[in-house]
């Protein structure tokens, strides 16, 4: 699959791929300067692309594991939805977790991008439901391990 990519900004970097197994595709940060992030605040940081997501697709955004866990950083909204008529700039809203100041840097990686299937449905109303071994059973009701 080819997707087509916009570049907004001649500093903007193409989204690349750890290992050739890897599902997500890193977006960097399209910054001029380092971006302070406080402590529990969220910053919009542009990657410097728009993207033609194909139909049937939606780009999800996810935080990368290693600055979620060392630096504490993640997209605000925990994953990100792009929808495929979505011809906008890429924006990830990074929000501090910790208790400190974090730093982007120009061209750090933010965050990645996974392209996925989506099944549309339509939503038919209904007085019943069929039966199920669970019922309306909620959190926890299939046991604690």
């Amino acid at each position: 699959m080819q997707i087509r990519v916009k570049k907004l900004s001649e500093t903007a970097k193409l989204p690349t791929r750890g290992s050739s197994s890897a599902a997500g595709y890193d977006l960097y940060a399209d910054i001029e300067e380092k971006t302070v992030i406080a402590p529990h605040t969220t910053v919009m940081i542009p990657t410097g692309l728009s993207m033609e997501i194909p139909e049937g697709y939606f780009g999800a955004i996810f935080a990368r594991s290693g600055l979620a866990v060392k630096e504490n950083l993640r997209p605000a909204n925990c994953v990100g939805v792009v929808d495929s008529d979505y011809r906008g700039q890429f924006m990830i809203a990074l929000h501090n977790d910790s208790e400190q100041d974090r730093i982007v840097e120009p061209e750090e990686r933010i965050a990645q991008l996974v392209v996925m299937p989506y099944l549309p449905v339509d939503f038919v109303e209904s007085d019943e439901l069929s039966d199920t071994a669970r019922g309306a059973g909620g959190f926890g009701s299939t046991g604690t391990k």
